[in-house]
């Protein structure tokens, strides 16, 4: 059985995670840390890691960049694999997740569904075939209280994408200043924030008279649940030091790691 830390447990996603885990037999919650240390289901919640002396095999982190700098230690003094799906993180805090990988396994993706990570792979093969030619835009819509923009999500598309054009793109996040045409050789990024929209991410390739769209939209929280939960059973088993991300998981899937 996997015993696992949910940290954000009162959260959206938190909630969404600790309720599937309940109907999975091989998994089980055995805490959870959140500011708002209310209990909520059939596991104590802690507003600080340390008050929590129980055992766990992995910690999933749906909470806040603000909780990695309690979350990080706590992980490496108990020499804990986590996965981490929060996104949003600054420099600082990105270089204080590869000094802790260093010391223990560290999973993180900027979104933890099946389909997105496939996407990832289809705008790959599409930036090879048109990226010398075509202008790129990334356009991502999220609910009405979702803090960073553009998404993490929009940010790990826009990083395939660069592993595959011919050059090094400009991000752009921002043309409402900028009285000239589109430059060459830039990534557009527009944030749609409003209502309850759970997650939808589209990228445009235009190019001379034809357009490619692809899309992926998310109709329930629990696909990154399942996801975060598929990872979490992965990195309970792995006790290597280092970054890893769904690529592992997947390959690990379909046992081709």
């Amino acid at each position: 059985m996997t015993r696992i830390i949910i940290s954000g447990s009162n959260g959206r996603m938190g909630r969404a995670v600790g309720t599937l885990a309940e109907g999975k037999s091989e998994l089980r919650v055995v805490a959870g840390f959140d500011v708002n240390a209310v209990k909520t289901g059939s596991f104590p919640v802690y507003a600080d890691p340390l008050e929590f002396g129980g055992a766990a095999d992995v910690l999933i982190d749906f909470s806040s960049p603000a909780a990695l700098p309690s979350l990080l230690p706590y992980c490496v003094a108990k020499k804990l694999p986590c996965v981490l799906c929060t996104t949003g993180y600054s420099e600082r805090e990105r270089l204080m997740l590869e000094a802790a990988a260093e010391q223990l396994p560290i999973f993180r993706s900027g979104n933890m569904s099946l389909g997105i990570n496939l996407l990832m792979q289809l705008i790959k093969k599409a930036a090879t075939v048109l990226g010398g030619d075509f202008d790129i835009e990334i356009v991502e819509r999220h609910h009405r209280m979702k803090l960073d923009a553009p998404s993490g999500t929009a940010l790990m598309l826009a990083e395939a994408l660069s592993e595959a054009l011919p050059y090094k793109p400009e991000y752009v996040y921002d043309r409402h200043n900028s009285v000239q045409a589109r430059g060459e050789g830039q990534i557009g990024f527009s944030s749609v924030r409003g209502g309850t929209i759970i997650g939808e991410h589209e990228i445009i390739f235009a190019g001379p008279d034809e357009v490619l769209e692809l899309r992926h939209s998310a109709f329930s929280r629990d696909v990154f649940a399942n996801g975060a939960l598929a990872a979490a059973k992965f990195m309970a088993r792995q006790t290597a030091p280092g970054l890893y991300d769904m690529d592992n998981v997947l390959a690990d899937a379909l046992g081709n790691e």
